[in-house]
């Protein structure tokens, strides 16, 4: 057996087999979220992966194929489900390594909650133009909520961690919005505030709105919100164990890179969506790993 395996099995009280297939469900995915989390102990390690795992399910719910009714139904089930977690009781490897995590990290059940909830905002009906209060409640309930579970387990339930949580959460958030705004707008989702379109007068249709050339500058505001969002996220930080949150300093400096590689690029028709070359991965990872180490705000 793998040391970090085994070592995590006993600190956690979990059997491997468990924490296995937790690790297959992120590794699964094909995403890099397994490989940023290396740099973690390993309890803390495979108590990300739970906290994926569990994400991963609620948000296929809301993503895939099927009737509206059924997915209210499934959602519903995870939070009963949650409430037996509350209760100590567990009933498949996801869950177990999930209860494990969330006794160990004292997680709170509300967060995952919100994060429940965040899923039915797009199970109910396709979110299209919302209002500002209900754009900043989105970003809250799917990210800024994972976000206040991640910094427990990271190893910091300060009041700084949980402000960090709030603004990084949204940055990346509203950075993830502005990259993919060709593809909601294709599955009928617009995501922009109804009150920054409304002020440059675009249509509040998915793709007419996306396909107009002022689109671009609705789209800058939100950038500009994000790197605000970045900035006080970075303040925060200052304030916490400067180990215990490195993971969360590579993700925003990781994205920070997206967005404004994003925001040169500009979001007028024909819209291009940026991503990292393998080249810029490694280059944007390195530089994380550095100043996370060393303590550079930046």
């Amino acid at each position: 057996m793998p040391k970090p395996l085994a070592e995590a099995a006993q600190i956690m009280g979990c059997s491997a087999l468990d924490l296995t297939e937790v690790e297959k469900v992120v590794r699964k995915s094909k995403t890099s979220f397994a490989t940023g989390m290396q740099i973690l102990p390993p309890e803390r390690r495979y108590g990300m992966y739970a906290l994926y795992s569990f994400c991963r399910i609620v948000d296929d719910i809301a993503d895939e194929d099927g009737d509206v009714p059924t997915k209210h139904r499934l959602l519903q089930e995870w939070r009963d489900r949650l409430d037996g977690l509350y209760a100590g009781q567990a009933t498949d490897a996801v869950e177990r390594v999930l209860l494990a995590t969330i006794q160990r990290f004292n997680l709170k059940q509300q967060d995952f909650i919100d994060i429940i909830n965040g899923m039915e905002m797009d199970v109910e009906h396709p979110i299209v133009a919302p209002d500002e209060q209900t754009f900043d409640l989105y970003c809250d309930r799917v990210a800024s909520a994972v976000g206040r579970l991640a910094v427990r387990i990271f190893g910091d339930s300060s009041d700084a961690a949980q402000k960090v949580a709030y603004h990084l959460g949204r940055a990346l958030q509203i950075t993830n919005i502005l990259r993919d705004i060709q593809e909601d707008a294709e599955r009928g989702r617009l995501y922009l505030p109804k009150e920054l379109l409304e002020r440059f007068h675009l249509p509040l249709t998915p793709k007419e709105c996306v396909n107009s050339v002022y689109v671009d500058h609705v789209c800058h505001i939100l950038a500009y919100r994000a790197l605000d969002h970045f900035r006080l996220s970075r303040e925060f930080m200052a304030q916490c164990s400067p180990t215990a949150l490195r993971p969360a300093k590579i993700m925003a400096i990781t994205y920070k890179f997206l967005l404004a590689k994003q925001k040169k690029v500009g979001w007028k028709p024909p819209f291009k969506r940026v991503s990292l070359s393998l080249i810029e991965k490694i280059g944007v990872a390195g530089i994380g790993v550095i100043m996370s180490y060393i303590g550079l705000k930046r």
